[in-house]
């Protein structure tokens, strides 16, 4: 009978093998899920979705953009510009009551950082997503001291 390779059992080999994999991408079945949930906000947003729906790509959009400067993905400037302001309208027009919706130049824009964002989640690799995921849920926290501060005052 074969016998099967011994693995070393020490933390250090496991902690190697952990950082190995954060040199790779994201595994493909997790990517595209990530990437389903993202595509589904965008298409609600065009007819009408909620705002679960503009967070979810307002996240993708800011963690495209870091991505890109971080040298994977291109985003020109006027990309990034016309998505800015594609998501701002949107969630201007939901907060004042008239639906959480993209109009087609809007959608055009923030399609274009999502197409980005579904190479980035396939070929970035796993500690770049780590990070920019950390960064974006301390922006998140900040956000939020802010806002509690603001109501305090």
């Amino acid at each position: 009978m074969a016998k099967t390779i011994p693995f070393p059992r020490q933390p250090q080999a496991a902690k190697a093998r952990r950082s190995k994999a954060m040199l790779l991408p994201m595994p493909r079945a997790c990517a595209d899920d990530v990437a389903l949930q993202v595509h589904l906000s965008l298409a609600l947003l065009r007819d009408g979705g909620s705002p679960h729906d503009a967070e979810a790509l307002l996240h993708a959009h800011v963690q495209a953009v870091t991505m890109a400067g971080s040298g994977y993905g291109a985003l020109t400037q006027e990309q990034v510009n016309a998505a800015d302001a594609a998501l701002l309208a949107c969630f201007e027009s939901g907060r004042a009551g008239r639906g959480w919706r993209f109009d087609e130049a809007g959608f055009a824009a923030v399609a274009t950082i999502v197409s980005v964002y579904d190479e980035q989640l396939r070929n970035a690799p796993l500690w770049l997503l780590t990070e920019v995921s950390d960064r974006l849920d301390r922006m998140r926290a900040g956000q939020a001291q802010r806002t509690g501060m603001l109501k305090m005052a």
